[in-house]
């Protein structure tokens, strides 16, 4: 007897490899992002993608300010074209990453999503800073 869990059955080896690997150039998480920040070794311009008077109230720090529907030309100008972006938004239960890296990518940029976003950050045991 089988559960819902093994059905369908696992993928290879190799294709799970090749899938988790595949991830890792997509998403990275807030315990790395943290490390980074807090090492002086962050490579990335963090954006939060939320509304400004949420990014007041409580905002990852080094986090820049930037709702995902003001990203464009425009808005990017400042920053050289391989910049690598990490985008967050509220958490898990929000989709504004997610917009805001398609706009990123869609005008050529190297982008991340940080999984998780606030909720991820406070559930790993870090702080927001206020503006």
């Amino acid at each position: 007897m089988s559960s819902a869990v093994s059905r369908p059955a696992a993928a290879s080896s190799a294709d799970a490899l090749a899938y988790f690997r595949s991830l890792l150039t997509f998403e990275t998480d807030c315990w790395d992002v943290n490390h980074a920040v807090s090492n002086q070794r962050q490579d990335f311009v963090l954006l939060d993608v939320r509304a400004e008077a949420l990014y007041t109230v409580g905002h990852l720090p080094a986090a820049e300010n930037l709702p995902h529907h003001r990203i464009n030309q425009a808005s990017l100008a400042a920053y050289p074209p391989d910049t690598l972006f990490v985008v967050y938004c509220a958490g898990p239960h929000c989709n504004g990453a997610d917009k805001g890296a398609i706009r990123l990518a869609e005008l050529g940029r190297p982008v991340k999503k940080m999984i998780g976003g606030v909720t991820g950050w406070l559930d790993e045991g870090f702080e927001l800073v206020a503006k």
